[in-house]
């Protein structure tokens, strides 16, 4: 059996946030800003508080088998959940999607490749 790549995004809004809470997180916006942003296994937060008070977690996981995705995600939900609640900040509407690499449909010049190999 083959390991599979699964791409989990973990998003919620920021809620209740203190003064000092926000200042904290607008202090350390440049390390999470979007065009940074990466699916990792350890998990990337990125966030625009000057925009929205919304945020996006991005973890990289694996399996063996197409259910794996289903903990991988259980996963990323409680290491983001463990993220905010050990810093205090508030959150609400956490939601998950999860993508099996696998399963991803091949852009034009994988086909492409796929052909030339003979795939």
């Amino acid at each position: 059996m083959s390991t599979r790549t699964f791409r989990v995004t973990v998003r919620g809004v920021f809620d209740g946030l203190s003064g000092d809470q926000r200042a904290e997180l607008l202090s350390a916006a440049a390390d999470h800003d979007i065009l940074r942003a990466a699916f990792t296994p350890e998990g990337h937060l990125s966030y625009d508080l000057a925009a929205r008070p919304a945020f996006t977690f991005r973890f990289l996981d694996s399996g063996e088998a197409e259910e794996d995705i289903l903990t991988a995600t259980e996963h990323a939900e409680e290491r983001a959940r463990a993220w905010l609640d050990e810093r205090g900040y508030g959150y609400k509407k956490l939601r998950s999607q999860a993508e099996d690499l696998s399963q991803a449909p091949l852009g034009k010049r994988q086909r492409r490749e796929a052909a030339r190999d003979g795939l």
